[in-house]
């Protein structure tokens, strides 16, 4: 007795990069999906959160969601999707269209139901999941994105967020352990940000999202699970030394900041109620993120390597939307307005999308010991002076003369 499993998650359907829409990279991947989940004959495709990028996503956003789930059901009549919401899903959203998903065999958990005496109804958190030939091989704890106050009360009265995580963890494992047959296996899902977990350094999308109040321990997850599917961090990773407690990761990039990350999904597989492989599967990406150059250099430098990259309409790059996306990093020793236009005139006939410019400055020897300045200092400080020395703070140069000369005039005309 075996049972398949595919795990994925954070997928941000209707994501918009730097204003450039993402439909056939997600369409791809979406693509992709369906095909490695016929060839490896899955019977399970667990999805962690973050399906979409915002709670009220677009039409088209929604359409390439349902239109993967018939797909992929009508490629895999016997698979069975389980998804939970993450913090930028609407749960009540995703789940009302339920009664039409459940013909495709899909479940989904949003929201966290109460029973008539207000405690957590944990049968409807509780997913059987089951092989090819229709038996039950095991069972999810399938857990959304907790908000305060999704979690059974502490007996105690005081409580935190995080205890009411492990609480919920805790007492839906004993709920789960006490129904399951033996040999059956126990799985769980979460969206949530894990203790040790390495975030991106620049994607606010994986922020911790209430301060560190809901970094949760390894230890919330029970040694019996055979597999925990975590979604949120887009980075794809073990927590806690636990090969079978996971970050999937997002099959595509965020940020730039994510453009190094193993993009892909995992396939799980359970045996006898035990785990015995775990593959991570590449996810191949339609659209390349280049950062031009590598490191920060003089704008000159930067302009004559951009001027070489390939023009539009040459071989191998006639589609537009597999363009890769661009983001200029420029070493800045002087202000330089017109940097910008001479960007964008360079890449008018470029097969590249311009993302953005990013400036740096020079460091400055005495960046360690300058003093911050007063208020009093601030007072005493000619406006000139002060110029002068937010120019050499920024630049590392001294300030040049035309602009001195217009700085004076303006204040001439303040002073009027």
């Amino acid at each position: 007795m075996s049972l398949k499993v595919i795990h994925t998650a954070d997928w941000h359907l209707g994501q918009t990069f730097f204003g450039y829409d993402r439909e056939e990279e997600h369409d791809a991947f979406l693509s992709w999906l369906t095909d490695t989940l016929t060839e490896q004959q899955t019977d399970v495709l667990l999805i962690a959160g973050d399906v979409f990028d915002v709670a009220n996503p677009s039409a088209s956003a929604q359409r390439r969601f349902f239109h993967f789930l018939k797909e992929a059901n009508r490629r895999n009549p016997h698979l069975q999707i389980v998804v939970v919401a993450g913090n930028h899903d609407s749960a009540a959203r995703l789940e009302s269209p339920i009664p039409l998903l459940e013909e495709l065999n899909t479940s989904i958990v949003g929201l966290i139901r109460r029973t008539e005496t207000g405690e957590i109804d944990f049968d409807s958190l509780l997913i059987p999941l089951y092989n090819k030939e229709r038996e039950r091989e095991a069972w999810c704890l399938a857990v959304p994105y907790l908000r305060q106050g999704d979690y059974p009360a502490s007996e105690e009265g005081h409580d935190t967020y995080i205890a009411g995580i492990n609480r919920m963890y805790r007492q839906l494992y004993d709920y789960a352990d006490a129904r399951r047959k033996p040999g059956e296996a126990l799985l769980a899902m979460g969206h949530l940000h894990a203790t040790g977990a390495e975030l991106s350094d620049d994607d606010r999308s994986e922020r911790i999202i209430m301060g560190g109040l809901e970094s949760v321990s390894s230890d919330t997850f029970d040694e019996g699970l055979a597999y925990t599917a975590l979604g949120h961090i887009h980075k794809a990773q073990r927590i806690g030394g636990r090969e079978n407690l996971r970050y999937s990761g997002s099959p595509l990039p965020m940020s730039f900041s994510e453009k190094n990350y193993r993009h892909q999904v995992v396939a799980v597989t359970l045996e006898n109620g035990c785990l015995s492989e775990i593959i991570p599967v590449p996810v191949p990406l339609l659209t390349d993120l280049h950062r031009i150059p590598q490191q920060p250099a003089l704008s000159e430098e930067v302009i004559a390597q951009l001027a070489e990259l390939p023009l539009a309409g040459t071989e191998g790059y006639e589609d537009p939307n597999r363009w890769p996306y661009v983001e200029v990093r420029v070493l800045m020793t002087e202000p330089d307005p017109g940097f910008r236009h001479r960007v964008e005139e360079v890449l008018a006939d470029k097969a590249v999308r311009l993302t953005s410019i990013v400036p740096s400055y020079p460091k400055r020897e005495d960046d360690d010991t300058v003093r911050p300045l007063t208020y009093g200092d601030l007072q005493r400080i000619d406006p000139l002076d002060m110029l002068k020395h937010a120019f050499t703070n920024k630049y590392g140069g001294e300030l040049p003369e035309d602009i001195e000369s217009l700085f004076k005039e303006v204040m001439r005309e303040v002073s009027l």
